[in-house]
C-alpha cells in the first residue's frame, strides 16, 4: 500500500506536537463536505417548489438532481487525472471555489435550462474534493484510524442532513427555492477561509501524475468496489429523492414537517457514519457486508412502515444510518486496492455514488410514472441492496483466487 495514505516518518513529529493542527485541518475539510451535502440533498426537499417556479412537472424538476449527479460524474475522474501534479492544498481550494460559483450560478439561473447547466457546473468539484479530502484526512490520521479520519471529512455530509438541508429547506420554502442555493454559497465561501487558514501545506504528500492516476481504471478491484456503490446505493437514493411526498402523501405527514424529516435522516447518517468508520478499521470486508445486508432489510421494511408518519420516520432514520455506514468502508476499500492511483481511485467512489443517485431518482421516477406508488423505490432499492451483497461477494471471491494464484 502507498505510504501516501498515513503520516509520513518525517511528519510525524510535526502533526504528533500540534494536534490542533490536524483537527482545524479536518473542520475545514469537513465544512466543505457540509456545504456540498447540503446543495446535493436540499434540491430533493425543494422539487414541489422548483417545479412550481420554473412551471414544470416534478419528475421534471427532478432532473436537476441527475445533471449534479452527472457533473459529479464527469468532473471526478477527469479533475483527479489531470490535477495530479497540483499540490494538495491549492486543488481543495480551487475546488470549493469552482463548487461556490456553481451554486451562485443556480441562484441566478434565469430558467430552467440554465439551471440545469449551473447545476452539473456545481457538481463537476464534488468527487475530486471528496477524493482529495479523504487522501488529506488519512495522511493526517494515526496509523490503524485511516477509516475514521476518512468518516470525520465525510462527516459534513452526515451533519449537513441534520442541519444544513433542514435549515436550507425551511430557508427555500419561506423565501423561494433560490435562497437555499444562497446559503449553500455562502458556506462555500467561508469553507475556502477555512482552508486557507488551517489546512496545512501537506508537502509530505506525495504527488502523482495523470498516467499513474488513470492506471486505477486497470485494476478490476477498482471496478468492482466502485460497482458495489453505484449498485447498493441506487436503492436509498430511489427513496430519498422522492421522501418530501412519499412521507406527506403516503404517511400523511404534514408538509411543514418534512424539514424535521431531513433532519432524522441526517443523525441517521451521523450515527451510520461514525459506526461505519469504527467497522472499517476494525474489519472492512465484514463491516460492509453488514451495512449492505441492513439496508437491503431496512428499505423492505419500509415498504409497510411509510404508511404510518411514525414509523415512517423511525425508518427514515435507519435507512440513513445504513446507507451512510457503506461509505467510510468503500472510499477505505478504494484507497486500499488503487495502489499508487489512489487520487482517481478516491474521486471515483463519489463519481460511483452520485450515478447512484441519478439512477436511482430515475428508477424511482419510473416505477412512480407506472402507477405502483411512492413506496415502489423501496421495494426496488432493496432488491438493488441485495444485488450489490452479490457483487461484494463475487469481488471477494475474486481477490481470494488472485491471492491463491500469486502464492
Amino acid at each position: 500500500m502507498s505510504t501516501s495514505t498515513h503520516v509520513r516518518p518525517e511528519h510525524l513529529g510535526v502533526i504528533a506536537q500540534h494536534p490542533s493542527v490536524r483537527k482545524l485541518a479536518m473542520v475545514a475539510l469537513a465544512l466543505g463536505g457540509f456545504g456540498i451535502g447540503t446543495t446535493e440533498f436540499v434540491a430533493m426537499g425543494l422539487l414541489p417548489e422548483m417545479a412550481s417556479s420554473l412551471g414544470i412537472t416534478e419528475p421534471t424538476a427532478g432532473h436537476v438532481i441527475s445533471a449534479y449527479a452527472l457533473g459529479v460524474v464527469v468532473g471526478a475522474p477527469l479533475i483527479a487525472a489531470l490535477t495530479a501534479r497540483v499540490p494538495r492544498k491549492t486543488l481543495l481550494i480551487a475546488l470549493m471555489a469552482a463548487f461556490t460559483i456553481g451554486n451562485a450560478a443556480t441562484v441566478f439561473a434565469p430558467n430552467y435550462g440554465v439551471l440545469m447547466a449551473a447545476r452539473f457546473v456545481a457538481g463537476l468539484p464534488h468527487g475530486a474534493y471528496f477524493g482529495v479530502a479523504a487522501l488529506v484526512a488519512a495522511h493526517l490520521a494515526d496509523r490503524g484510524q485511516r477509516a475514521r479520519a476518512v468518516a470525520l471529512v465525510m462527516m459534513g455530509l452526515s451533519v449537513a442532513n441534520v442541519v444544513g438541508v433542514p435549515v436550507a429547506s425551511w430557508l427555500g420554502q419561506t423565501l423561494g427555492w433560490r435562497s437555499a442555493f444562497a446559503l449553500v454559497a455562502v458556506i462555500g465561501v467561508v469553507t475556502l477561509g477555512a482552508i486557507w487558514s488551517w489546512v496545512p501545506a501537506l508537502a509530505a504528500m506525495r504527488m502523482s501524475n495523470p498516467l499513474t492516476e488513470l492506471g486505477a481504471l486497470r485494476r478490476a478491484q477498482v471496478w468492482m468496489t466502485l460497482i458495489i456503490g453505484m449498485v447498493g446505493f441506487g436503492g436509498m437514493f430511489a427513496v430519498y429523492t422522492y421522501i418530501s411526498t412519499t412521507l406527506t402523501d403516503v404517511a400523511g405527514l404534514s408538509r411543514s414537517l418534512v424539514p424535521l424529516a431531513l433532519m432524522i435522516y441526517g443523525l441517521g447518517m451521523v450515527a451510520g457514519n461514525l459506526i461505519g468508520g469504527r467497522l472499517a478499521d476494525r474489519a472492512l470486508i465484514p463491516g460492509l457486508f453488514v451495512s449492505m445486508t441492513a439496508l437491503g432489510v431496512l428499505l423492505g421494511i419500509f415498504v409497510i412502515a411509510s404508511h404510518n408518519p411514525y414509523t415512517a420516520l423511525l425508518l427514515v432514520f435507519f435507512v440513513g444510518a445504513a446507507g451512510a455506514s457503506m461509505v467510510p468502508g468503500l472510499q477505505t476499500r478504494l484507497m486500499d486496492v488503487a495502489a499508487d492511483a489512489q487520487t482517481l481511485a478516491a474521486s471515483l467512489n463519489h463519481a460511483a455514488l452520485n450515478i447512484a443517485n441519478a439512477f436511482g431518482a430515475w428508477i424511482g421516477g419510473v416505477v412512480i410514472a407506472a402507477g405502483y406508488g411512492y413506496t415502489a423505490p423501496a421495494a426496488v432499492g432493496a432488491l438493488l441492496a441485495v444485488a450489490g451483497l452479490v457483487v461484494l461477494t463475487v469481488a471477494v471471491a475474486m481477490e481470494r483466487r488472485s491471492a491463491r494464484s500469486s502464492r
